[in-house]
């Protein structure tokens, strides 16, 4: 196989992957470092504890979807006491 053959077969098969690495997300989003963060940053968007991004949250960020902060936030595992 080719170099640009396996470039493009790694490509596809990030577009199946439910968690991409922020590379993979870099590539998958066409953006660049800085733009990847500035946009997951607008968007609400985190790293998960093992350090990847959930695709659904990538593919909701470029279609230009909301994502609910409150319900994000809601899930976090603190109690009301810390929040006082």
């Amino acid at each position: 196989m080719k170099r640009d053959e396996i470039t493009v077969m790694k490509a596809i098969a990030i577009c199946y992957k439910p968690y991409l690495k922020p590379e993979e997300a870099m590539i998958y989003c066409n953006l660049g470092h800085t733009q990847l963060a500035k946009r997951l940053g607008e968007f609400g968007i985190y790293k998960n504890t093992r350090g990847y991004y959930k695709r659904e949250e990538l593919d909701l960020m470029m279609s230009g979807g909301e994502i609910k902060l409150v319900e994000k936030a809601a899930a976090l595992p603190f109690s009301r006491r810390h929040c006082q």
